[in-house]
């Protein structure tokens, strides 16, 4: 009876995973053997408003590719598994979805019996790029954007028992308008991968049917408050709205209003957040009417300001908490060999940035891509400071002569400049409250770049208390708060802007293919490339020395690139595969910390 028990247990577990295993044969973390389908990146997906009500819907869906047009869902091609894109080695399916094709998605899932006295939500973490969701057949709403959360209230077309949710995607890369960051349809070079689909957790929530929606908290450290803005579904003006601040679980601060107005929290004897001492406050948010809760949820916030300032020798320098500091960190790009832009577990997702700390830097660069917003918890809790760029990449509108342009060539630029606006506003809306966002970076090497004074007077005025660098490397205009240089292999400073504060947004590149390491055998490249961690060691501390000087000449910050090699990029610290570091980790250490402390 024994022996007969153990085979059909083995039976079960072979049967599960048999509909999954990681597609082709490209290099792959060591987090992709750790994947378990049922319990697929599990962690709570939005720790800047938590519930404790939630339940997770990643694992193996059906799927199918088929031709633009299809009006509902027709075959299962298979299995894929979510949150994966479709074009991903741990997806299983690794195939390019390309502009004449839709990918459909369908699970069933139960709700909870203990959810029925209120609503239920549904959240998709991000969908690359056009998302037309039903359930039960009945059409609950489309998104589009590639980069930012969305949600729907599920709750009246639910039945008891299975329901069937089914998701359509559409994302034509860089044959449409959108904002795509690196990916292309042809990689090469620095382009990579196209990334299509549902690429972030997918969750459902339990909440009242009066509930908080959003939260936005801006900390004045120079008035020493904290303001907490908290949206709800219904504008009922006899709600009370009110924020508990709790520091190692003891209760320093509170404050109240009614719905619709600012909760101001008067914070005394403040704990700042900074690389050295990230320190963090928990919150409490409670809506409550006529003195019943209605809703409660958690939260955290930091005490810290983002500014600049002239120094003595008249030069303008970025400033944390009022004080001078030389940010310096690695340009990020967030891609995996295996997941594409989504990690193979939260353990992954937290590795780059830990490496980061430890390697002495005090900043980031996230490059042309937004991550989950786990990572920036991630960056809250270690103390990075992070520089969001913009994902965009579509032709500049401005660029062309549009008298040479047909129709369709004008409406693409009338659309790509309309959805740019949408998009980067839903991305700076999505991260507003995470304290580690220190400067927003609108445009790129002049990828797509657009009415850059218009856009970046916009980005400053909707959010006066980050930083703006309004073109990284790019066509130079001036407005915001920085000149932003790029130059490679080595440093330099070739303009100087005696009104902003002037950066040196990349440089290095420093490359050393590894066997059994690299993306492509056959083809790699860095901007300039060694034989040995020595080598490129040694040149790093060489560029590094380079770049002290030209701290004391006007540079407020530096990006070195870049964290891990890219495909066929080999100019990362760390392999694409994150298996090596690729520098002697105790030198490179030592001198990044002196370039951090430049300013003290």
């Amino acid at each position: 009876m024994r022996k007969i028990f153990l085979i059909v247990l083995c039976s079960f577990t072979l049967t599960g995973y048999s509909q999954w295993s990681p597609a082709g044969d490209k290099i792959k973390t060591k987090w992709a053997s750790e994947i378990d389908i049922n319990n697929v990146l599990l962690e709570y997906p939005r720790p800047i408003m938590e519930r404790p009500n939630w339940q997770n819907l990643n694992g193996l869906w059906d799927y199918a590719i088929a031709p633009v047009g299809m009006h509902e869902w027709d075959k299962s091609d298979g299995k894929i598994l979510v949150p994966f894109p479709v074009e991903s080695s741990l997806s299983s399916i690794q195939k390019t979805l390309g502009k004449n094709n839709e990918l459909w998605y369908s699970r069933e899932f139960t709700v909870p019996e203990r959810w029925n006295n209120g609503k239920v939500l549904l959240h998709f973490g991000a969908v690359d790029w056009k998302a037309d969701v039903w359930v039960n057949g009945i059409k609950i709403g489309s998104h589009t954007g590639g980069y930012t959360p969305f949600s729907f209230d599920i709750t009246a077309v639910l039945t008891k028992g299975n329901n069937k949710l089914t998701v359509k995607v559409w994302d034509p890369t860089n044959d449409g308008f959108q904002p795509r960051g690196k990916q292309i349809n042809n990689p090469h070079g620095i382009w990579y991968t196209p990334v299509s689909g549902i690429w972030q957790t997918v969750w459902m929530e339990s909440v009242p049917k009066h509930y908080i929606t959003n939260l936005k908290t801006t900390p004045d450290i120079d008035g020493n408050r904290l303001c907490v803005e908290v949206a709800t579904n219904e504008n009922n003006l006899s709600d009370i709205i009110e924020v508990s601040v709790w520091d190692s679980g003891k209760l320093v601060a509170s404050g109240k209003s009614v719905s619709g107005q600012a909760v101001e929290v008067l914070m005394k004897d403040i704990k700042l957040w900074s690389p050295d001492s990230p320190h963090l406050y928990d919150l409490k948010v409670t809506l409550s009417n006529a003195g019943k809760v209605l809703d409660e949820v958690k939260s955290y916030a930091a005490m810290r300001k983002y500014s600049t300032q002239r120094d003595k020798n008249g030069i303008v320098r970025l400033q944390l908490n009022n004080k001078d500091l030389f940010q310096f960190g690695p340009l990020d790009q967030g891609w995996w060999p295996d997941g594409l832009y989504t990690a193979p577990t939260d353990e992954a997702l937290a590795y780059d940035i830990i490496k980061t700390k430890d390697f002495g830097y005090n900043m980031i660069r996230k490059h042309v891509k937004v991550e989950p917003a786990r990572w920036y918890t991630h960056c809250d809790k270690l103390g990075i400071i992070v520089w969001q760029d913009m994902p965009n990449g579509d032709k500049s509108p401005q660029w062309q002569n549009k008298k040479y342009f047909d129709g369709n060539e004008l409406k693409r630029a009338a659309n790509s400049e309309t959805n740019y606006k949408k998009e980067w506003k839903e991305i700076i809306d999505y991260l507003y409250s995470y304290p580690c966002i220190g400067v927003w970076v609108p445009f790129n090497e002049a990828w797509g770049q657009f009415k850059t004074q218009e856009i970046a007077e916009w980005t400053k005025t909707y959010d006066p208390s980050r930083l703006v660098n309004p073109a990284s490397g790019g066509n130079h205009y001036t407005c915001g708060d920085i000149l932003d240089l790029h130059n490679y292999p080595g440093p330099d400073m070739f303009l100087y802007d005696a009104q902003r504060a002037t950066v040196l947004g990349e440089y290095g590149g420093i490359g050393l293919p590894l066997a059994d390491h690299i993306w492509q055998p056959d083809k790699n490249w860095g901007y300039v490339q060694f034989k040995n961690s020595k080598e490129v060691t040694d040149e790093y501390i060489k560029y590094a020395n380079n770049l002290k000087t030209l701290i004391k000449a006007g540079f407020s910050a530096a990006v070195y690139t870049q964290t891990t090699d890219v495909e066929v990029e080999v100019n990362g610290l760390i392999t694409y595969d994150r298996k090596v570091i690729k520098v002697d980790e105790p030198r490179l250490k030592q001198v990044n910390q002196e370039i951090c402390k430049a300013l003290d």
